[in-house]
């Protein structure tokens, strides 16, 4: 199969889509020695024709894909959408809408947590899908026959899947719980990589209010330098030499040489100065503006409410036949079990009316939990 590698094509081809009522998605990347992802394929399909993209042509404008992307008449399908949406956000600015993530919907339809796409077009389009491409050169030009039939199997199949979530969606009156997971999705905010924002990646990984605030301008730095030069963070400073300035503070060229996860030399090039500065500013920050020290996991305010949470959890989730891991994190049931109050995803919207109202309810003793012939009930009290 051709791939598509002008405008007028990509047009074309864009408008033909347009008057489906869904077309699937997918994109081939590479990262490993970026900042930014780089778009290297872009694969769509409706239930009629399946295209295959080339951003890399020198002659084609990507506008037509941005265009469709944003057509409220089609619904975008995507699987495990937030990588392919973070591209289309950054390469132009536009987040896909209507979205339709089809991970997300198995998951509400009882799949399990983070299910495979091989695994639904084998379960719903009664396909096997040849993973030997995942992890080749999509940059390289020009692509195998071996290459291109893996692409499309991504979108020729989630044509099926789709169909099929969607009318188990309807079925079950759940759509309004998936329409909720996609505003996540579908939020600039989640796609934007703030710098003051970076510390969060390694949040946990320090004690004290003083190293979180050097973490906070250390990470600050490190995320600004790897934007600009357009480099994995990693290329720009180890998170392990980050947490060890963040712990160590050093304020001098020869503290910071001395730290032995600093690169040789480091402390007396541009980025040395660069770092020493940062640490200052982390030590002279206001303390009320440090957030505050995240708890402990596993130290939540009764460590017996956590575990019958988590067990409410488990049963729910069987009896719903909806994975837990859509329901509630870890985070969330230590939360509640030291707040009723907490503000998270399991005590709002749908969750809470499924959830969370059971959550509080066991908490106060107004739920209680027994087994009956080898399964967990609720009963109330």
């Amino acid at each position: 199969m051709d791939l598509i590698d002008t405008t007028e094509k990509l047009k074309a081809a864009c408008a033909r889509l347009s008057q489906h009522r869904f077309v699937t998605v997918d994109t081939e990347f590479l990262r490993e020695t970026t900042f930014y992802s780089k778009l290297c394929l872009i694969q769509m399909a409706s239930d009629e024709e399946a295209i295959l993209v080339d951003p890399l042509s020198p002659e084609l404008d990507l506008a037509p894909f941005f265009a469709l992307m944003t057509d409220e008449a089609v619904v975008k399908v995507f699987h495990s959408a937030r990588q392919d949406v973070e591209i289309v956000w950054q390469k132009g600015g536009i987040i896909p809408h209507p979205l339709f993530d089809t991970q997300v919907a198995a998951m509400v339809c009882g799949y399990g947590d983070s299910v495979s796409y091989e695994q639904l077009a084998n379960d719903l389009a009664k396909a096997r899908i040849d993973k030997s491409s995942r992890f080749t050169d999509w940059s390289h030009r020009p692509l195998s026959e071996q290459q291109l039939a893996y692409a499309l199997s991504d979108v020729t199949h989630l044509c099926t899947v789709y169909q099929a979530l969607s009318a188990e969606l309807a079925r079950t009156g759940r759509e309004a719980w998936l329409e909720e997971e996609m505003g996540v999705l579908t939020s600039p905010a989640t796609y934007e990589m703030k710098p003051e924002n970076a510390w969060m990646r390694l949040r946990g990984r320090v004690k004290k209010a003083r190293d979180l605030a050097v973490l906070i301008e250390v990470a600050a730095w490190r995320e600004k330098e790897a934007q600009a030069r357009d480099v994995p963070r990693s290329r720009v400073m180890k998170d392990d030499t980050v947490i060890d300035i963040a712990t160590h503070t050093p304020r001098s060229i020869e503290a910071l040489g001395g730290l032995r996860s600093v690169p040789n030399g480091f402390e007396r090039s541009r980025g040395g100065a660069d770092v020493l500065a940062a640490v200052e500013r982390g030590l002279s920050r206001d303390a009320k503006t440090v957030p505050a020290m995240e708890r402990p996991r596993g130290k939540a305010a009764n460590g017996a409410v956590l575990e019958m949470l988590k067990v409410l959890l488990k049963a729910i989730a069987e009896n719903e036949r909806v994975a837990p891991k859509i329901l509630a994190t870890v985070d969330d049931l230590e939360a509640i079990a030291a707040s009723d109050d907490a503000d998270v995803p399991a005590l709002r919207g749908w969750r809470r009316s499924l959830f969370g109202e059971r959550a509080l309810a066991l908490k106060h003793g107004r739920l209680a939990l027994a087994v009956r012939r080898g399964r967990v009930a609720l009963l109330d009290c």
